[in-house]
């Protein structure tokens, strides 16, 4: 119903990319510069300062995009105002989320969540954690779950679920037989990590910090995935922290050891959007959904 063109322009704005916005839209980048062009025609004045490598706002796209804020948020109170008189529930919603729980929490969550509400399509962009985080402070995505403390006080934050991390190890290496291994004594073998700006890699750095270890992890690889990092545990390249929920397969397969570690390391999976007061009905309705399924998980693995 809005104006095309300035949805695009918005869109732009938002990502200050011509290029990320034709991803966002699902448009050819050519597409999204014509409908800019026909924008900027329509007032007379560019809206964009463009250089080699970048663009930023011309105070007249300053003030565009603020009108532009404000006619979006209205137009979507209005789409709200009308569908809890008929009931619907539908839309788009764009999610982030950190690895691990893209890979193991949300499908399940997801697709009951569609079978419920069939009207709203739910697209998933996966990150780390920074990735994630800066993607909800830039309103690239209307939700993000992550693995991780957050440090921006400007976003909500909700915890859903405690997610405990285990050492894992090959089966016949020298800790397998132990029932728990102190953190202390993961600095004596070498150290399979996530990339920088992971969760894990984080809660994992704050855990040693917390219990005053003063030596570092003997870090011999680098990877991106727990699927990489599990697969180079298993081939004996080295030991690693990760979450108990992504070996399960491997513990009933018997091709990895979990081990308890000493004290028990925990973190919060954790919902995390902008602090507007304004929110489509349907992503209320994906977070009252996801709060019931993190209880219900609790208990069935309490």
């Amino acid at each position: 119903m809005a104006d095309r063109r300035l949805q695009v322009f918005h869109t732009v704005a938002r990502h200050l990319s011509f290029t990320k916005a034709a991803e966002a839209l699902h448009m050819t980048q050519p597409a999204v510069t014509f409908q800019v062009r026909q924008l900027e025609e329509y007032f007379n004045t560019r809206l964009f300062d463009r250089t080699h490598n970048r663009i930023s706002l011309t105070e007249a796209g300053t003030r565009v995009f603020g009108f532009a804020d404000s006619i979006f948020e209205l137009y979507g109170e209005m789409e709200n105002a009308v569908r809890e008189l008929t009931g619907e529930v539908s839309g788009l919603l764009t999610l982030g989320a950190s690895t691990t729980i893209a890979e193991y929490m949300l499908p399940a969550l997801l697709g009951d969540f569609k079978n419920k509400h069939p009207d709203v399509n739910v697209r998933l962009k996966v990150s780390n954690t920074e990735g994630v985080v800066q993607m909800v402070e830039n309103n690239i995505i209307d939700l993000g779950v992550v693995e991780a403390p957050v440090g921006n006080k400007n976003l909500a934050v909700e915890e859903c679920r405690k997610d405990q991390l285990v050492l894992i190890v090959p089966v016949d290496h020298a800790l397998a037989e132990r029932k728990s291994v102190p953190i202390s004594e993961l600095t004596e073998y070498a150290y399979i990590c996530r990339e920088e700006g992971s969760g894990t890699r984080e809660v994992i750095a704050e855990y040693m910090q917390n219990n005053d270890i003063k030596a570092s992890l003997n870090i011999s690889m680098e990877l991106g995935s727990p699927e990489a990092v599990k697969g180079a545990v298993e081939a004996g390249m080295g030991i690693s922290v990760v979450s108990r929920a992504t070996v399960s397969k491997e513990l009933l397969l018997g091709s990895l050891v979990a081990i308890n570690l000493e004290p028990q390391l925990e973190r919060p999976f954790s919902f995390v959007h902008q602090k507007q007061k304004f929110r489509l009905r349907a992503m209320d309705e994906l977070l009252e959904f996801a709060r019931q399924y993190c209880v219900q998980h609790a208990k069935n693995n309490g």
